[in-house]
């Protein structure tokens, strides 16, 4: 591992990311640019997969370049593509009984898949949406570059938990401008820290038990964002899926162990 690569490549992620999302933040602090891009906050997701294929090819040229973009389709083993696929809907499902059993009624799931911020796009626009812009934007540099590399010198959990540290640092923007993240107290912060951590540890072991396959990490982290972002017309709803997230990341712990998180070895780059 050398760490100039992930320096150069964890700024450049902030970077390019903050620069794009520069007009929703920057008001905050009384300077004002316009107009803002449809989706800009979207775009501004592409940044850690834009930072790294421009630190592949400054680093690892062609040879590099190829490795990752193969990564970005690989589907085998098929199980834990659908793994990435069903356990959203799963975490859904299930936080839904949770509400049925604490409160008596369940949830409404008419409204999963639908973005009350984008209408228009419908359910698999919303979907796409999520899956291209902070499945793909993010896991190509988080999953795709940083994590593999850092895990050629740390065990797997102690990787995660440094990337962990990048990966919600490079949020620190959105704080300033996107509901749910501007109403957040000091406990909410923590908790949101937390969730962090704990998502970190479920996508480092979809990502080493698929053998590095960013298209399972792409998939999972869009479909992820969808279920959280539904309209359950329920309150609770977050409480109880960050609930079972963070069951199954500790399960994952004990299950598959922190050395790897994986059956096999844990996926780094030579």
């Amino acid at each position: 591992m050398k760490i100039r690569d992930l320096i150069v490549f964890f700024l450049l992620a902030y970077v390019i990311s903050w620069i794009i999302w520069s007009p929703m933040w920057l008001p905050y602090f009384g300077v004002n640019i316009k107009p803002l891009l449809p989706y800009q906050h979207g775009f501004g997701g592409l940044g850690p997969m834009l930072s790294a294929f421009i630190s592949t090819a400054i680093f690892y040229k062609k040879a590099g370049l190829q490795a990752l973009w193969r990564r970005l389709f690989k589907w085998r083993p098929l199980f834990w593509t659908l793994v990435a696929l069903l356990l959203p809907f799963a975490f859904s499902l299930f936080g839904g009984l949770i509400a049925r059993v604490v409160e008596g009624r369940f949830p409404d799931f008419s409204a999963l898949g639908k973005s009350g911020e984008f209408p228009e796009l419908g359910v698999a626009g919303f979907v796409f949406y999520n899956i291209f812009f902070f499945g793909y934007g993010e896991e190509v540099g988080w999953r795709g570059f940083a994590l593999p590399r850092l895990q050629q010198k740390y065990s797997a959990i102690l990787a995660t938990l440094i990337l962990s540290v990048f990966w919600a640092g490079w949020h620190l923007p959105i704080f300033t401008y996107r509901p749910g993240y501007t109403a957040m107290d000091f406990p909410g912060v923590a908790g949101w820290f937390f969730s962090i951590i704990a998502g970190a540890v479920l996508f480092t072991w979809l990502f080493n038990n698929s053998r590095g396959s960013l298209l399972a990490c792409a998939i999972f982290h869009g479909l992820i964002d969808v279920i959280f972002l539904a309209d359950y017309r329920n309150d609770n709803m977050m409480q109880y899926i960050g609930m079972l997230v963070t069951l199954w990341g500790i399960a994952v712990l004990l299950i598959w162990g922190w050395k790897n998180l994986a059956r096999g070895e844990r996926i780094s780059v030579l």
